[in-house]
Formats: C-alpha cells, structure tokens, sequence
C-alpha cells in the first residue's frame, strides 16, 4: 500500500470515528476512548503469555517513549488549547488558568506521591515511596502505575467534554487523537509491568492480570473529567492545564528515572524523543 493509500484510510477511519463520537455523546465517548486505552495496557501485558522476560535494552527505550508522548500531549493537546480558550473567557488574564491549573495538578500527584505507598519500575523494594506499609512488592507496583494513569485518562475525557462545549480550540479530532496517543505509550507500560513480575517468579496469568489492573483507573478518570468541565465550563482551561501538570510531574518523577537506572540511557533518551515526536506529529496532523 502507498503512503497516500495509508493517509486516506487514517482519514477514512478518523471520520468514522468522529461521527461514532458525535452519535454516543461526550461523556460515552470519554469512557470507550479510556476503555481503549486500558485495552492496549491489558494487550501489552498479554506478551507475558509469549515471553518470560524482556531485556532492559529494549524495556528501557519503550519507558522512554512512554515519557516523550506524555510531554507532547501535555502541550500540544492540553497546555496550548488552554491558554488559546483563556485568551476568550478570562481576557487580560490568558496565562493564569493555565499557570493555577499546572501548577494544582503537579501538586495534586505530587500529594498522591508522597502519601500513598508505592513502588517505581526497575526499583528495590527498600526504595518505596510514600507512608510506611506492609504491602507486598506487587501490589507497590500497581498503586506506582496507578498513580501515573490518573492524568492520562482525565486528559482524555476533559478534552471531550471540551469539543463538547464546542470551544473553538478543543476538537472530538484531537482529544480522539490523544486517546491514540496514549493508548499507543500504554501498551510499553503494561509490558513494563506485568514483565517485571513475571521475572520475579509470578505466574503468567497474574502477572497479566496485575499488568492489565494497572490501567483500570483510566476509564473512571476519563469519566470524571468530561462530567466536570460540561457542567462546570469555567474550570475548563483550568482543567486541561491540570491533566498536563499532572503528567509533566509523573514523566520527570517516575518515567524518567526508572530509564535511568541501567547502562541503556542513550537508548531511552531516543525514545523519549521518538514518542514526542510521534504525538507531535499525530495532533498536528490529525488533531
């Protein structure tokens, strides 16, 4: 197939999804588009049903495009889109929604981040975070994966309830192109997680199943964040700038670090940079 036969069946399948999404609703399409994004964590967790183990040399860039899609979306489809919409409701005043909202999601993460007990990928047990507890090794990690799910999944449903509203700057084509997005750097973090446990003697399927819990939070997050900027529309710039500080905090306190623990940090950094480079390229393309 050529490179303009693939360009026209993405544009094909992005109007048919367009029209889907204008049919279900906001709040609907919100959900299925987190549920898909937990389909391609559970898929990527599934490879623990194929491979015991996956190198360091090849987990760690993936963790690193994982990183570079957070960082782009954070921009291109929240932190931009909320000045843009500032720049009507709040005149004069175009940055401060999005400097109280960045600002009040890195500080809401940072607070889940220092109180509930975690564990970072590729981490020792006797570096968990968060207050004291008993909690075996398996459940710190899911509660760390968790935590960094929570902002992908409200960003997803804010920005529906956004093209909603029909600001002028927040389209069903981009908050769809950001569930693509995320769902794309998903699919690394359930093998990120459902690997290391299979490694660590779990079973295949817990191990799955483990990888797979770890995105569930998506879809309820995705749910709360289109209900609240449709019936609250003046927390609407607040609320896109609040998913992006939520994931700016979770990239450079969790996914960066834990590419940076082994001998393969050149190869995560040029997967960093492919990720941002692959969200850049589908939300100005397709958003």
């Amino acid at each position: 197939m050529t490179v303009d036969g693939i360009s026209h069946a993405i544009l094909q399948l992005m109007e048919k999804l367009l029209e889907f999404s204008q049919q279900i609703g906001p709040i609907w399409s919100a959900v299925l588009a987190t549920t898909f994004t937990w389909f391609v964590t559970a898929l990527g967790a599934s490879m623990v049903f194929f491979f015991r183990t996956m190198h360091r040399s090849v987990l760690d860039p993936m963790l690193g495009f994982t990183g570079g899609v957070m960082v782009a979306a954070s921009f291109w489809s929240l932190l931009a889109p909320s000045i843009e919409i500032s720049e009507r409701l709040y005149p004069g005043w175009s940055w401060m929604p999005a400097a109280v909202g960045f600002a009040a999601g890195s500080l809401f993460i940072f607070s889940l981040d220092r109180f509930m007990p975690h564990l970072h990928l590729n981490f020792g047990i006797e570096e968990k975070e968060g207050v004291q507890s008993n909690l075996h090794r398996t459940t710190l990690l899911i509660l760390a994966i968790t935590l960094h799910n929570i902002p992908e999944g409200l960003a997803v449903g804010v920005l529906f309830g956004a093209a909603y509203l029909g600001v002028e700057h927040a389209t069903v084509a981009g908050a769809i192109t950001l569930a693509i997005g995320i769902a794309i750097q998903n699919f690394p973090e359930g093998i990120a997680v459902s690997m290391p446990l299979r490694r660590q003697g779990v079973g295949r399927f817990k191990s799955f199943w483990y990888g797979q819990l770890s995105a569930i939070v998506e879809p309820v997050a995705g749910l709360v964040g289109a209900v609240a900027v449709i019936y609250i529309e003046p927390l609407l710039p607040f609320a896109l700038a609040f998913a992006a500080g939520a994931m700016i905090f979770v990239v450079v306190e969790e996914v960066i670090p834990e590419t940076q623990r082994d001998k393969y940090t050149d190869r995560s950094v040029l997967g960093f940079i492919a990720g941002f480079l692959v969200m850049m390229i589908l939300d100005v393309s397709l958003g």
